[in-house]
């Protein structure tokens, strides 16, 4: 016997309302993680070396500041997909975890400005 509404069926809508949405966002996420993930780490391996210049010149490349920018802002969301799991999951007061989901996200979205204003600095010629 189920308790759920034929439309709730229907809809696959759980007690959250909005479980399936937030799942399908974490794996979509992680998805893209990996093609971004493999290619930083392959571009950053195949350059001739790690010095700053090197690097400066590599970032400062259309295409490689564009999928940076891309790296960042799929990292943020999905690391904040996750902490959002684990305090919804383990802050039992309803104040305590509304606290922490504000700064929490708010930190998301600090961490994202941040990394995305850094690759911008680089790219545009900003850094010395």
């Amino acid at each position: 016997m189920s308790l759920r509404t034929p439309l709730g069926k229907v809809l696959g809508l759980g007690a959250a309302r909005d479980g399936v949405q937030h799942w399908w966002t974490q794996r979509l996420t992680s998805v893209a993680l990996v093609p971004l993930s493999i290619w930083f780490v392959v571009s950053l391996l195949t350059l001739p070396s790690l010095d700053h210049a090197t690097v400066v010149a590599w970032m400062s490349q259309s295409w490689t500041a564009l999928l940076l920018i891309i790296l960042v802002l799929v990292a943020t969301w999905h690391s904040q997909l996750g902490v959002r799991v684990v305090v919804e999951d383990y802050v039992h007061g309803t104040g305590a975890r509304t606290v922490t989901l504000v700064a929490m996200l708010f930190a998301h979205v600090l961490l994202a400005g941040a990394g995305v204003f850094a690759v911008l600095k680089v790219a545009c010629g900003g850094a010395a």
